[in-house]
């Protein structure tokens, strides 16, 4: 594992750092649309005041802060997408890889830092025994992430019961209920508010210091969301399609995703790259919060 200058010395001085995925860049959007996505989620987040550290595996070794060639290859070289389950592998193997939730968690909590960015998390599926690893890697590594909910392909109901029974706290930002990814708000409760990046990394302090051990999930609704009506119709359509081809396994989340981009039109697109954008706004603001929080206590 490896870090630039500028992500040992912010950590070193307790600056603000935000940790941001790159499986966004590997296997979100097509060249170049993915790379300008990664340099603005950056810059964004060095406009709140904040260090942005992208996380990614180059040539086997995990990046903690790629720079903007290393950016440059994952964005236009075909990548692996290193979860849990097949990280040691791609290691391993000197291969290179965008990283998920689960193993950004993994890096970013290693290092020391202790915000993250993403769009949605994963979760539990619709299809028998189908969970994500970013559940028990949510569970693992204190970091707070900062996320839109769990991907509208999921089964959200069981999602948020197993972040329960994982001991994860769901934090609805500015809302009492989930946030849904590609529609602002679902209809199930969170059981925790905040309305302010102060009150987030309070309740992150606080679970740092009763040694609860799990990160802290905030979920914070999109704006200008799309029709709940639409999206469950895109998707229904988008799984029968998946049935009848007879896709199963790993390969159905990125089927349905891609399917219902295109019968939106390229809607849930637009809607994924502005709650990205938000969340690394809001994520630099908990990380300055922080910062704040640590400088005080150490005066």
């Amino acid at each position: 594992m490896t870090a630039p200058d500028r992500i040992q010395d912010a950590l070193a001085n307790q600056r603000p750092v935000v940790a941001l995925e790159s499986t966004v860049i590997t296997h979100g959007l097509p060249h170049p649309a993915n790379l300008e996505l990664a340099q603005s989620l950056e810059s964004i987040v060095r406009s709140e005041g904040a260090e942005p550290a992208t996380i990614g595996i180059v040539d086997g070794q995990a990046v903690i802060g790629l720079e903007p060639d290393q950016l440059e290859r994952l964005a236009q070289e075909p990548c692996d997408k290193a979860s849990s389950w097949n990280l040691a592998a791609i290691m391993a193997q000197g291969r290179t890889a965008g990283t998920t939730v689960a193993t950004t968690l993994k890096f970013a909590a290693q290092q020391g830092i202790r915000v993250f960015a993403t769009g949605g998390i994963g979760g539990v599926h619709v299809e028998p025994f189908d969970e994500s690893a970013d559940l028990g890697a949510l569970a693992r590594h204190p970091v707070v992430t900062v996320c839109a909910g769990p991907k509208s392909v999921l089964n959200v109901p069981a999602t948020l019961e197993r972040l329960e029974t994982l001991g994860v706290p769901v934090v609805g930002y500015q809302s009492d209920r989930l946030a849904g990814f590609h529609v602002p708000t679902t209809d199930l409760e969170v059981p925790i508010r905040a309305d302010t990046p102060e009150e987030v990394a309070a309740i992150e302090e606080a679970q740092r210091t009763i040694g609860l051990g799990s990160g802290v999930l905030v979920s914070q609704p999109v704006d200008e969301g799309l029709s709940p009506d639409d999206v469950h119709s895109w998707i229904d359509d988008a799984r029968r399609d998946a049935a009848a081809q007879g896709i199963r396994g790993k390969a159905v989340t990125p089927h349905l995703l891609a399917a219902i981009a295109e019968r939106s039109g390229g809607q849930t697109v637009t809607v994924n790259v502005r709650l990205l954008e938000r969340n690394a706004t809001l994520a630099a603001q908990i990380a300055r919060a922080l910062a704040q929080r640590t400088k005080e206590l150490t005066a």
